[in-house]
């Protein structure tokens, strides 16, 4: 934009001063010549009164000496004595002498004037005065230079003034852009002061209603989860009080600990809808963590450099495998874990890569009957970390549909989804394949924390983490 206007200040203005320079720069040498021309009759018709009175060539030339450019100044008298150096062509003198005309026009090398002068005995003489090309443009350069200057002023000027008129809109602009990008990468406190045109300044203005509309409706939506999330307390402390009352049977074991897991996600769900506002790689609030398992570090995501929390996959995915592993042996569900030796550090929460693990192995149960079989392996390749989930139930028919949110049948859509989104801010993938037990085939990329990225240890070294078999 600032190019685009200093251009157009440039041309217009540019046009403007040739539509002037080229007419005035005429006339100035229009003026000139005719000053030139009429100084040069005026000359002769000064020296027409002495002429009448003698034709002494002495008294003449004294005459003419008194006179401007007296060297141009010819006399021609009746018997055909000249008093100069003529430039007059023949047939020009003998117009004048014979037809008494006074004739100034054009001549080779410059511009003739002549000034019949009838004496006693109808005599005539010719008064000469010859200006030369050069005394017909003196002073024209010079004019135009100055006039040239002072166009060149015109524009730089015109130019200057639009470049710094520019610079204000664009650096307006530019502040403006630059904060919907840091609003969009999830700082919130992101304001602008308005400034530059009306315009601009009326877009900032509405920027910074638009940031605080969206903290107030943010906050709004956490202290409702919060709230909603509180409410689930009393069927909890109920399943709680049941399992107390089942003391002693083989199963209050798992149902104690079942309840106590689910009061543990509980309280955390309440505790970051609580904490201040903050928004994370997967657009949610940041949850504390300790510094043991999360640390702070910075990884490039699809929109560019951002902090953000740095977990290790295999050990959330270790942790959450072994909370389903429970339900897993109470459903008859043979559940196999398979975790790489490597380090696997991404740019992503603890929280956050548990809600993915929690998302897949949740669909095996939602979606597949009791006592089929599931499988968790973490594998690491150069750039990226590779979860994959899969089962020997009845697969998914339709994989594109099943990422989209919500279009799924029988199924908010929402487990997939977050996958998807958890392994976009990293900058990976998600893939649904089918299984070689004919189930489904979920596989989750990650690419790697950068420092990670140029590390590598042995190709293919894994540990099997665990196997959990089947009742029998």
């Amino acid at each position: 934009m600032r190019r685009s206007l200093a251009g157009v200040a440039l041309a217009v203005t540019s046009m403007v001063a040739l539509s002037f320079l080229i007419p005035l720069g005429a006339l100035v040498m229009s003026l000139v010549k005719e000053q030139s021309v009429t100084a040069a009759e005026q000359r002769a018709a000064a020296l027409a009164p002495v002429l009448t009175l003698t034709t002494d060539p002495s008294a003449l030339r004294e005459s003419a000496a008194g006179l401007d450019s007296a060297e141009h100044l010819v006399v021609h008298l009746p018997d055909a004595q000249s008093l100069g150096d003529s430039q007059a062509p023949v047939k020009l003198l003998e117009r004048a002498q014979q037809g008494r005309e006074s004739i100034s026009q054009k001549t080779p090398g410059g511009w003739i004037c002549l000034q019949p002068v009838v004496l006693p005995g109808d005599r005539v003489a010719v008064i000469e005065n010859f200006v030369p090309d050069e005394e017909l443009t003196r002073g024209v350069k010079a004019s135009w230079a100055v006039m040239l200057l002072l166009a060149v002023g015109l524009v730089g000027g015109s130019v200057l003034v639009a470049d710094r008129l520019g610079a204000k809109v664009v650096r307006s602009s530019k502040k403006l852009a630059q904060a919907s990008h840091t609003l969009g990468q999830g700082n919130l406190d992101t304001r602008v002061e308005p400034m530059g045109p009306k315009e601009l300044r009326d877009a900032g203005v509405a920027f910074n209603a638009m940031a605080h509309r969206m903290t107030e409706l943010l906050a709004i939506e956490r202290e409702l989860v919060a709230d909603l999330s509180h409410r689930l307390r009393t069927p909890l402390t109920a399943l709680h009080l049941a399992s107390e009352r089942m003391a002693g049977t083989p199963e209050s074991a798992r149902v104690e600990a079942a309840v106590h897991a689910l009061e543990s996600e509980l309280q955390a769900i309440i505790t970051a809808a609580r904490t201040p506002l903050a928004v994370g790689p997967m657009g949610h609030g940041l949850r504390s963590a300790e510094p043991s398992t999360v640390r702070q570090a910075t990884v490039t995501g699809p929109t560019g450099p951002s902090d953000c929390p740095r977990s290790e996959v295999a050990d959330v995915v270790r942790r959450r495998t072994a909370f389903w592993a429970v339900l897993a042996e109470q459903q008859d569900r043979a559940c196999s874990l398979d975790l790489t030796q490597e380090p696997t550090a991404v740019g992503l929460s603890d929280d956050d890569i548990a809600a993915v693990v929690d998302a897949l192995i949740g669909n095996v149960f939602s979606h597949t009957p009791p006592g089929t079989a599931f499988a968790v392996r973490v594998a690491r390749t150069a750039q990226a970390v590779e979860l994959v989930v899969e089962d020997s139930g009845p697969g998914i028919p339709e994989p594109d549909r099943a990422l989209s949110r919500g279009s799924s049948t029988g199924s908010s859509g929402l487990g997939l989804d977050i996958a998807r989104r958890a392994a976009a801010v990293t900058g990976g993938t998600m893939r649904i394949a089918h299984a070689p037990q004919g189930g489904a085939h979920l596989t989750v990329v990650f690419a790697l924390a950068p420092s990670l990225r140029s590390e590598r240890g042995p190709r293919g070294s894994r540990r099997r983490a665990r196997w959990w078999p089947r009742k029998r």
